[in-house]
């Protein structure tokens, strides 16, 4: 049995308030000219410094898979790994379909029906888009594990340095081959392994991360500020993707500031970052569920300063609660892997 890596429960943690600080800012996004100007600045400060939660999961995946060494067994990764995501998603997709139907003003079968079939497509929910370019990764690790252990640094190195390129050129609308989705996320995979395996934990280099991290948070502000006041609504080019180089940057820094500071949490405060990355994957997928008031009945009012720390806590726990509830039967507890 592997010894437990602390500092990725520290930033599953961290991920996972992000992710419902991205969602929990939503109805402000668009109201660019119609509140305030400080209020949609400090939603959209918010949601521009918050991008890098979904990146940091996939390199939490690369980081932990890629140092896997254990002979590959097609039968136990199909399902213990692609199966035990693949089927929840499944059964969650089906429910949010139905939850889609549901507004301020009841319940539309036919909308539902709508969204069911289009999530052959597309997300049946908004949160779910996640795990459409999630999922397609565990097709990818098998061959980056054989990558990784045929090939030297220096290959591994070119690799990743040819994937940040590609993101440079994605973030600045040069297409090409390498727009592909499937090989923009991809690259954050070995990127997790090396940040992981390969570059020291010092002050310096530390250091150094955090200053491209903050260097690329500030410049995303500014960047989706600039083009948003120019444009007289809220847009945002690219500077919001997952996959550009800004995000990279920004996903990278927390992530080594977890490995620094996660190793060495107290005892109590270790126990308490374990129980929630624990349930990390049941709060993403749940915490829409508390989200539904704010967005269809239009609770979320009120200044962004406290309603989307509000409303983190409120979804948060409550998809904490929720999680650890299904998680205590057996016959429950597949639903949240």
């Amino acid at each position: 049995m592997r010894q437990r890596v602390l500092f990725f429960d520290l930033a599953r943690c961290v991920a996972a308030i992000a992710v419902i600080a991205i969602h929990a800012l939503a109805p402000y996004r668009y109201q660019f000219g119609v509140i305030p100007f400080n209020e949609w600045f400090t939603a959209i400060s918010v949601n521009s410094i918050s991008r890098w939660a979904v990146p940091v999961f996939i390199l939490i995946s690369g980081a932990l898979m890629l140092s896997d060494k254990r002979p590959f067994e097609f039968k136990y990764y199909v399902k213990r790994r692609l199966g035990k995501v693949l089927l929840p998603f499944l059964i969650w997709s089906i429910f949010y379909a139905y939850l889609s139907g549901w507004s301020g003003y009841g319940f539309d079968a036919n909308s539902a029906k709508e969204t069911l079939i289009a999530g052959l497509d597309h997300a049946t929910y908004y949160h779910l888009g996640f795990f459409y370019y999630f999922i397609p990764l565990y097709f990818v690790i098998p061959f980056l594990q054989v990558f990784v252990r045929r090939y030297d640094d220096r290959t591994l190195y070119a690799l990743t340095a040819l994937w940040l390129i590609t993101s440079t050129l994605f973030l600045f609308r040069i297409d090409g081959l390498w727009s592909q989705q499937m090989w923009l996320y991809s690259g954050l995979l070995p990127l997790g392994y090396i940040l992981y395996q390969k570059v020291p934990l010092t002050k310096q280099v530390i250091g150094f991360f955090v200053l491209i991290g903050v260097s690329a948070l500030a410049v995303t502000i500014y960047q989706v500020v600039s083009l948003s006041v120019e444009a007289n609504e809220y847009t945002y080019g690219r500077w919001l993707s997952y996959k550009t180089l800004n995000t990279v940057c920004a996903a990278s820094m927390i992530f080594m500031l977890c490995r620094y500071y996660g190793e060495g949490l107290s005892a109590k405060t270790n126990k308490v970052v374990g129980f929630i990355s624990t349930h990390s994957l049941g709060i993403y997928i749940l915490h829409p569920l508390f989200l539904w008031p704010m967005k269809e009945l239009g609770w979320g009012q009120g200044h962004p300063a406290w309603s989307i720390p509000l409303w983190i806590v409120v979804s948060g726990g409550g998809a904490l609660l929720l999680s650890w509830l299904v998680s205590r039967s057996k016959k429950t507890a597949w639903l949240l892997p």
